[in-house]
C-alpha cells in the first residue's frame, strides 16, 4: 500500500457527482492555462459572480484569493461563509447585474461600481462551459476580449460603450450598449437596425453634453478614436426625400468644418498643440479626431491665428479656476491634473512654444502626442475662465498610450502622476541619441565627486523641463552582512513615497504548540502593530515563547478542527481576524527538510463512519526519514507524549513536575515506570499483541484528502510517498481518552476577545517629518529583494540606508494610505501634520553645497483621497500664487477654501515648491527642527 500526498486523487465511488473536486479544479486550471497561452482579440469570457466563484474554490480547495477589506464584517456568520467548503449550487450571477436602461434580458450589464476578483471573475469560454455543464444556472455574461493603447495589451472588456440614442424626429431616448472597438460603420448598423431606418438615410451626431459637435461619419474609425465617452448621448437623424438635415457639416456654431494643417510660427505665444477643428471655440476645442486621421504633432487650426492675441487677456479672468468634467471615474484624474496644471514652472512652460522640444524619435515616449495633450488641456484650463472643460482628447490619449488608465474604474492618482511625469519627461528630452555610459563603482571615492558624476551620466541622457525642476537625487547604501562590502550610488527620483509609521497595536493571542513533543500547548498574548505584518507576530512570538536560535515557528490558522491555511511572513495582519484561531508550532529548523505530518483529529466510538465530526486542534510535527506506516506512528506517539496521563503505581513514584509548559524528566521517568501496566509501553504493545495484530498500529489512522474525508487506513507496511505535506487522521476511541487527556488539544483562544465595553480609540496623528525618518531609516532587505555582493558573488539580504542629496524645485511627498496584499486591501486613514509654509528639509540633505539652493519649500497643491477603497474620490487642493488663495477642485466644481482647512487626513499628495532666496527672511512656518514636537 503506498499513502498518496494530499494533492493526488481520492478514490470517489461514493460520490454521486461526475468528478471529485480535485478533479474539477485540475480540469479548470488546465483549461484556463490553455485559454490564457493563445489569447486573441475577440476571444470571449465570461462574468461570473465572486460570490459563487469563492464557494467553488472553496469546494475544490483551491485558495479564493478573493480581496477582503478591513472595514467588512468580521463576525461569525461571515467567517462560517468564507470558509465552509460544501458543494455550490447552481451558478448564480443574480447579484452582479442589473438591467437599467437595457431593452431585454439578453442587454444585462454589470454595475460600474464592481471591482474584479472582490465582485467577480472573469474566466474563458471553455471553462465557463464545463461549469455551466456541472453546476447549469447563469445567466451568461459573455465579455469580448480587446486590444488597447499602441502596444495592443490584450484585456476583455467588462463594461462595453453605454450610448443614449436621441432620436431628433420625436427626442425618444434609448440606451445602446456597443465594443468601444466597434467601428463606426458598426454603430450605424445597430441604431438603424434598432430604429429600422435604411443605413444610408441616417446621420449621427457626437451629441456630448446635449450639443452638437461633429457629425459621426460611417467609416472604419473606431468609437475610442472618436473620443466617445461612457454614457454620453449620440443624436440620430433621418435623412428626408434625400434632403441633408440642417446642421449636418457644421459644429455647433453654425460654421462649416474645414480642416487645414499648418506649421505655428515660432513665436512665445504660439499654442502648439496637435490637430484641431478649423473653429476653436466649439465645446470641445482641439477635438477633430473624427473627421482626420492622420494628425502631426504641432499642426493647428486655421483660426487660431486670431486667437491667440485674446489668450492673454482671457488668462487676467479667473485664470485656473476652471474646472475638469468627469468623464466615469475619472476624479483620480483631474485631482492630479489640476495639480499639475498649478505647477507654476509647468505652466510658463507650456503656455509658451514648446514645440522645438518635442522629441517625436524617442522610443520610450509617445511621439511627443501626450505633451501636446497635456498642453492643449493647460492652456483650455488657464483660457476658459470659470468655464468647465471636459478632457476627452486627453483621456483617450492617455487610453492609448497607459491602458491601464482606460475604463470606467477608479485608479490611483499617483500612478497616474507618475506615468504622466515620466511620459511627459520622455516626449520633452532634449536628447535625441542618448549615449551608452558604464557606470563606475564608487570605490571609497569622496561623495561630492561620485554624486556629481552619477548626476552628469543621467543629465546626458535624461534632459527635459520635468528634469530641471522635478527630479532630484538620493544616495543608496548597500552594506553586505557577510563580507562587509558598501556599495554607494546615486540615483534620481521624481517623487519620495513616503511610509506612515503607525503607533497603533493590537494584542493577539496565540497558542503555541511543540512539534517535537516536548512540552504542553500554551497561549501567549503580544501586542504588534495594527498595520503589520506576520514577521512583526513572528519576532513578537519568538520573544515571548522564548525561541531559541536553532527553532522556528509555523504560523496557522485552525478552522472547524482544521489547518484553514498558512501564514507567511509577507501576510498582513489585518487580514488576521479577532475571532479567528491562531496556532504556532514549534520546530526544529534542522528539520525543515523533511515532510510536515498534519494530524487532524476525530471521535470514533459509537459513531457510524459517515458521522464522524473532526474535534480538537490539528498538530504539526516533521516525519524525520520515514518510509512506512510505522515511521508515521511513532511522529504521532512523540507529538502526542505530552498529554499522556500520569498513573502512580506507589506512593514512591515522583508526581513529576512542569516548567513553562515542558514535561520534566521525572514525569517522563514516571510515565515510562508505570507504562507496562498501563499498556502504553511501547506504541505497537506486548510481544503477542504485534504478532496477533503483526500489520496493525497501535492508533487508528487514516490518509486525509482535500476535503476532509478520510481514506484508506494507515498500516505498518504502508509505504509513505514523498510529498511536502502528508496529512492524516487520528481516530480516538475510548482507549486512546483513557490514555491522554485530550483537553490540552479543545477550546483555542480567539485571537482578541473584547470586552464589554471598547475604548474609542482617538484618530491617529503624526508629522510628516516622521514619515521621512521612516522612509529614510536603515533597513534589511527582504528575501525576495536580495543583493548580488560584488565581493561575496553571491545574493546577500544587505542592509539599504537611502539619503537625500540633491533636492529639486518642485518635490512630490506621496503618502503611502494604501496597502495590498494577497487577501487584503486597507486604507489608513491616518492624520498626518504637514507644513504649508517653510517646510524646512535641510537636516535631511547630506549634500552642504550652497549653489544647490535654499531647501525651504512651500506647500501649493494636495491631492486627497476621501473614503475606502474602490468606492473612494479625489479632489485637489491648489493655491492661486497670484491671489495668494487656496482653491478646493472638485471635479467641475472649484470653490474656495480657508488655508486652515486644507491640512486633513485625505492628504494623499503634496506638492511643495523651493522658496527663493529673497523670501526665506519672512516669518517662518515648520521646520525639520521641531519635529520631535510633533
Amino acid at each position: 500500500m503506498t499513502i498518496a500526498d494530499s494533492a493526488s486523487f481520492m478514490d470517489n465511488g461514493s460520490l454521486c457527482f461526475p468528478c471529485t473536486p480535485h478533479e474539477e479544479a485540475k480540469i479548470v486550471k488546465e483549461l484556463t492555462d490553455k485559454a490564457e497561452s493563445c489569447s486573441k482579440e475577440g476571444d470571449l469570457y465570461y462574468v461570473i459572480s465572486n460570490r459563487w466563484f469563492s464557494r467553488w474554490q472553496r469546494y475544490v480547495g483551491e485558495e479564493t484569493g478573493e480581496y477582503m477589506s478591513e472595514e467588512l464584517s468580521t463576525d461569525k456568520e461571515a467567517s462560517s461563509l468564507k470558509k465552509a467548503g460544501e458543494r455550490p449550487g447552481p451558478i448564480d450571477n443574480t447579484d452582479i447585474i442589473t438591467n437599467e436602461g437595457g431593452r431585454d434580458v439578453s442587454d444585462l450589464q454589470l454595475p460600474r461600481t464592481l471591482i474584479e476578483r472582490s465582485d467577480y471573475v472573469l474566466v474563458p469560454q471553455v471553462v465557463w462551459e464545463k461549469l455551466h455543464g456541472w453546476y447549469t444556472g447563469g445567466p451568461a455574461l459573455p465579455r469580448q476580449m480587446i486590444s488597447l493603447g499602441i502596444q495592443k495589451t490584450l484585456s476583455v472588456e467588462v463594461y462595453p460603450l453605454a450610448l443614449k440614442v436621441i432620436d431628433s424626429r420625436d427626442k425618444s431616448e434609448i440606451i445602446i450598449h456597443i465594443s468601444k472597438k466597434a467601428s463606426l460603420r458598426k454603430l450605424y448598423e445597430q441604431v438603424s437596425s434598432l430604429k429600422r431606418v435604411d443605413t444610408e438615410k441616417v446621420r449621427i451626431w457626437d451629441y456630448f453634453n446635449n450639443c452638437k459637435q461633429t457629425a459621426l461619419v460611417s467609416s472604419d474609425q473606431t468609437l475610442e478614436e472618436s473620443n466617445l465617452q461612457m454614457d454620453q448621448s449620440i443624436l440620430f437623424d433621418v435623412q428626408i426625400d434625400e434632403f441633408i438635415p440642417s446642421g449636418f457639416g457644421m459644429d455647433s456654431t453654425g460654421n462649416q468644418l474645414a480642416l487645414v494643417l499648418m506649421e505655428p510660427p515660432r513665436s512665445s505665444r504660439t499654442i502648439a498643440g496637435g490637430p484641431s477643428l478649423s473653429n476653436g471655440n466649439g465645446p470641445d476645442y482641439g477635438y477633430g479626431s473624427t473627421l482626420y486621421q492622420g494628425p502631426t504633432v504641432g499642426s493647428v487650426s486655421t483660426d487660431t491665428e486670431h486667437k491667440r492675441d485674446s489668450v492673454r487677456s482671457d488668462l487676467q479672468r479667473d485664470r485656473g479656476l476652471a474646472g475638469l468634467q468627469n468623464l466615469g471615474n475619472t476624479c483620480f484624474m483631474n485631482s492630479a491634473l489640476q495639480c499639475l496644471v498649478h505647477t507654476s514652472p509647468l505652466v510658463d512652460y507650456f503656455l509658451q512654444d514648446y514645440i522645438n522640444e518635442i522629441n517625436k524619435q524617442n522610443p520610450l515616449g509617445m511621439r511627443g502626442e501626450l505633451a501636446v495633450a497635456f498642453g492643449e488641456l493647460l492652456r483650455k484650463l488657464w483660457s476658459s475662465g470659470r468655464t468647465v472643460v471636459a478632457p476627452r482628447v486627453f483621456k483617450g490619449k492617455l487610453a492609448r498610450f497607459a491602458p491601464q488608465f482606460s475604463g470606467y474604474n477608479q485608479h490611483d492618482s499617483q500612478e497616474l502622476l507618475a506615468f504622466l511625469l515620466d511620459g511627459l519627461h520622455e516626449d520633452l528630452n532634449r536628447v535625441k541619441q542618448k549615449p551608452y555610459i558604464e557606470t563606475k563603482d564608487s570605490n571609497g571615492r569622496p561623495d561630492e565627486e561620485v554624486a556629481n558624476e552619477f548626476w552628469s551620466y543621467h543629465k546626458a541622457r535624461n534632459d527635459s523641463i520635468v528634469v530641471d525642476v522635478c527630479q532630484g537625487q538620493y544616495k543608496s547604501t548597500l552594506v553586505c552582512p557577510d563580507c562587509g562590502k558598501i556599495s554607494i550610488t546615486f540615483d534620481p527620483f521624481m517623487y519620495l513615497s513616503l511610509p506612515l509609521p503607525s503607533t497603533a497595536t493590537r494584542s493577539m493571542t496565540i497558542t503555541v504548540f511543540y512539534g517535537d513533543g516536548s512540552g504542553l500547548p500554551i497561549p501567549f498574548t503580544v501586542s504588534v502593530p495594527k498595520y503589520g505584518y506576520c514577521k512583526d507576530l513572528f519576532q513578537a512570538l519568538g520573544t515571548a515563547c522564548c525561541l531559541e536560535s536553532d527553532e522556528t515557528l509555523i504560523l496557522a490558522e485552525v478552522y472547524k478542527h482544521k489547518i484553514y491555511r498558512y501564514l507567511d511572513n509577507g501576510e498582513s495582519l489585518p487580514t488576521i481576524k479577532d475571532d479567528e484561531c491562531i496556532v504556532a508550532y514549534r520546530l526544529l529548523k534542522k528539520h525543515a527538510e523533511f515532510p510536515m505530518l498534519e494530524i487532524c483529529h476525530r471521535y470514533l466510538e459509537n459513531v457510524k463512519p459517515d458521522e464522524r465530526t473532526r474535534s480538537l486542534t490539528p498538530l504539526v510535527t516533521h516525519l524525520e526519514g520515514a518510509k512506512s506506516g510505522t515511521d508515521i506512528e511513532l511522529a504521532v506517539n512523540r507529538v502526542l507524549s505530552p498529554l499522556k496521563r500520569k498513573v502512580l503505581l506507589s506512593t514512591n513514584t515522583s508526581d513529576g513536575m512542569k516548567v513553562n509548559g515542558l514535561v520534566s524528566d521525572t514525569t517522563e521517568e514516571s510515565t515510562s515506570d508505570c507504562q507496562m501496566d498501563t499498556q502504553v509501553a511501547h506504541p505497537f504493545g506486548d510481544k503477542d499483541s504485534e504478532e496477533a495484530y503483526s500489520n496493525e498500529l497501535s492508533f487508528r489512522l487514516c490518509i486525509n484528502d482535500d476535503r476532509g474525508m478520510s481514506g484508506k487506513p494507515i498500516l505498518k507496511d504502508s509505504v509513505v510517498k514523498p510529498s511536502k505535506i502528508v496529512k492524516i487522521v487520528l481516530d480516538w476511541t475510548d482507549k486512546d481518552h483513557e490514555l491522554y487527556d485530550s483537553n490540552y488539544l479543545k477550546d483555542l483562544p480567539m485571537v482578541y476577545k473584547p470586552g464589554l465595553t471598547v475604548k474609542k480609540t482617538k484618530q491617529e496623528s503624526i508629522s510628516l517629518f516622521s514619515c521621512l525618518d521612516a522612509f529614510l531609516k536603515e533597513e534589511p532587505l527582504g528575501p525576495e529583494d536580495m543583493w548580488y555582493c560584488p565581493g561575496c558573488k553571491e545574493h546577500r539580504q544587505a542592509t539599504k540606508k537611502l539619503d537625500l542629496w540633491r533636492l529639486p524645485d518642485i518635490i512630490v511627498f506621496h503618502l503611502k494610505r494604501f496597502s495590498y496584499s494577497r487577501f487584503l486591501k486597507n486604507k489608513l486613514d491616518t492624520f498626518v501634520n504637514f507644513p504649508i509654509h517653510n517646510l524646512d528639509l535641510s537636516k535631511y540633505v547630506k549634500n552642504k553645497d550652497p549653489s544647490g539652493g535654499a531647501n525651504v519649500y512651500e506647500l501649493y497643491a494636495i491631492s486627497n483621497h476621501y473614503g475606502g477603497l474602490g468606492g473612494g474620490h479625489y479632489s485637489a487642493y491648489a493655491k492661486l500664487v497670484e491671489e495668494d488663495r487656496w482653491y478646493h477642485f472638485d471635479d467641475a466644481h472649484v470653490t474656495p477654501v480657508s488655508e486652515g482647512d486644507i491640512v486633513t487626513s485625505a492628504a494623499y499628495l503634496l506638492f511643495y515648491q523651493r522658496v527663493k532666496t529673497s523670501k526665506l527672511n519672512e516669518p517662518t512656518g515648520e521646520s525639520s527642527k521641531v519635529h520631535e514636537d510633533f
